[in-house]
């Protein structure tokens, strides 16, 4: 039972390690550093993603991967698999509108596997306090409070 503790309270360093090397990536003198150990532990987030206080990144949140133009609110919980990124990237250059981005707001929980994708051109907003549900399929904005799952996604729920 012991060694069973002194596990769970390793991986409870190791997560919370990675959360802190997550805002370590704008720093000046280790932020490539940062960088480059985040992505060996399995997750990738550039430097240009604004990221509020207290993200939470259960179970070390291995698979996940951020835009560039992302940006997370405080307190946001991104389960492992996790893919905010672009739902246009088949389309030719010339087709391709500029500007676009994913606004995940404050206190937001992502599910495992989940996938929010926004169009070129376009802003997909996730509305602070919104669950979105494991494996769901996100591809419009989610008001805020609301809970959406499946694929694709549509409201379930509202969050009390």
């Amino acid at each position: 039972m012991a060694y069973i503790n002194r596990l769970l309270t390793c991986d409870y360093y190791v997560m919370a390690l990675l959360e802190k090397l997550v805002y370590a990536v704008k720093l000046p003198f280790i932020g490539r550093a940062a960088t480059v150990l985040i992505r060996v532990l399995g997750v990738n987030i550039p430097p240009s993603v604004e990221i509020g206080e207290g993200l939470v990144l259960p179970h070390g949140a291995v698979g996940l991967v951020v835009h560039e133009r992302a940006r997370i609110g405080a307190r946001a919980k991104l389960y492992q698999g996790v893919t905010l990124g672009r739902s246009d990237t088949h389309l030719e250059a010339s087709l391709i509108k500029s500007g676009g981005s994913i606004e995940i707001g404050d206190d937001v929980i992502i599910g495992a596997n989940s996938t929010v994708l926004f169009r070129s051109g376009e802003t997909l907003t996730i509305g602070d306090n919104a669950v979105i549900g494991a494996n769901s399929v996100v591809l419009r904005s989610v008001p805020p409070g609301e809970i959406w799952a499946g694929n694709p996604a549509r409201r379930v729920s509202t969050r009390k």
